[in-house]
């Protein structure tokens, strides 16, 4: 009962001292981003975190004039140290661990111990300099928490309540130390939720397909570039070859992004989004003058490479969140990308059924919502190109080129297969691929 009632009462005092730096716009902190290390060992799991002072304006430390005094911290200090255990949950298999043992101390902004764990720890456990003044709210505080676990083969999670109201502004990096394994880093925001630090292979799976499926049905290029694909088709049977060809295409594109095969440089995203564009803008207007529906496949294969491009970049900042399950997340995500695509179809074919009759029926309807698309994606363009225009281009350098022609060689690769096949199959079934089918 006592455990609990503290427990209470030092929720409420958090979020007063968490709260406190929202109380006016001139309040609002300037650095806001947090550095921890959790470490696991056999027993124990070691949370250590550097706090911006600036995000901790509701506790009372001891100032010397318009200076902290670190030497005389240390009553102030032990009483902020449960408090802000509140502020940092770390759970083991769903469970909130608590701290056996904690300490804590003030630093400059200058300090650079939190470069490496272990010179961290020791930094804490150091008394504090008589001698040392720091600036009000511009230096940190620094506290090391010693939580007991079950195993280390557990699945932890963790989530920071600091600063918890000022949303995405907020930022955790942590760099998690698994026992036996490569450590790796992650940046958690304030609204992040519990976040896995080793998820099990099946949780990370069942993130990324439901990342998948949020992007595809959230992403409006994407959707538009599937409308194009489906206007002149509007059955699912002779849509599954084209489906499947932009499908081979994207994964092609987001496997090599996600191992770091994918050109880089500030102008890149610019230029993929202005090829998105670019794309859509075509497909549009080969519905206008008539597509080729037996070829149809091939484009949709060819645009996919560059779709695929884009989808990495909504991947990309989540895949820190993989664990050590770096193919796993990237089938499933993939997996979730198909997975909305088919939601997309199941609704849009019958859709397009019933918006394709009497006067739009034919080769009107397909023109008239072509052209609508092609208007869309033509203002999209342009407005991607002043953007890419602006950005400087990058220097060729060796590796440069090396993956430039990595990536012309495969593209070159897929169009001559994709040629081989398409002669093939019409050689077979000329009719594979004829719409209505």
């Amino acid at each position: 009962m006592l455990r609990n009632r503290f427990r209470f009462t030092a929720s409420v005092f958090l979020a007063l001292v968490l709260s406190s730096s929202l109380l006016a716009a001139h309040d609002l902190p300037v650095n806001t981003i947090m550095n921890a290390f959790v470490k696991i060992e056999p027993h124990q799991a070691h949370l250590v975190v550097r706090i911006p002072l600036d995000l901790l304006q509701g506790l009372s430390l001891p100032l010397k004039g318009d200076h902290y005094d670190p030497a005389a911290s240390g009553p102030a200090t032990q009483q902020a140290l449960p408090i802000l255990a509140e502020g940092f949950m770390l759970l083991e298999n769903g469970v909130r661990l608590t701290p056996s043992e904690s300490s804590g101390r003030l630093s400059l902004p200058s300090n650079r111990s939190f470069q490496d764990y272990d010179a961290a720890v020791a930094f804490i456990a150091q008394p504090a300099d008589s001698s040392t003044t720091i600036s009000y709210n511009l230096g940190f505080f620094d506290a090391h928490f010693v939580y007991p676990i079950a195993s280390p083969k557990s699945v932890f999670k963790i989530r920071s309540l600091i600063g918890v109201d000022l949303g995405n502004m907020i930022k955790l990096t942590v760099r998690y130390m698994p026992l036996g394994e490569s450590g790796r880093a992650m940046m958690i925001t304030g609204d992040s939720g519990p976040v896995d630090l080793n998820p099990a292979w099946y949780q990370a799976s069942k993130g990324f397909v439901v990342l998948g499926v949020e992007h595809i049905l959230s992403g409006i290029d994407h959707l538009l570039f599937l409308l194009c694909l489906i206007i002149p088709i509007r059955r699912i049977r002779g849509l599954i070859p084209v489906i499947t060809a932009f499908t081979l295409g994207h994964s092609v594109t987001l496997l090599g992004s996600a191992f770091n095969l994918a050109p880089s440089g500030a102008w890149f995203p610019p230029f993929v989004e202005t090829a998105i564009a670019a794309s859509i803008l075509y497909m549009a207007l080969e519905n206008i003058v008539g597509a080729n529906l037996h070829h149809r496949w091939i484009i949709a294969g060819l645009f996919g490479l560059v779709h695929g491009f884009g989808f990495s970049y909504a991947l990309k900042d989540q895949l820190q969140f993989a664990g050590s399950h770096l193919l796993v997340s990237l089938f499933s995500f993939n997996v979730g990308i198909e997975l909305g695509q088919l939601a997309v179809l199941c609704v849009a074919v019958p859709v397009l059924g019933l918006v394709f009759r009497g006067a739009l029926a034919g080769r009107m309807g397909v023109i008239l919502l072509s052209a609508i698309v092609a208007h869309t994606a033509w203002h999209w363009m342009i407005d991607r190109w002043n953007v890419l225009w602006q950005t400087p281009w990058p220097q060729l350098t060796g590796q440069g080129l090396m993956i430039f022609a990595r990536w012309v060689a495969g593209l070159l690769l897929a169009v001559g297969l994709a040629t081989l096949i398409s002669r093939w199959i019409e050689r077979k079934r000329p009719s594979a691929f004829a719409p209505g089918v």
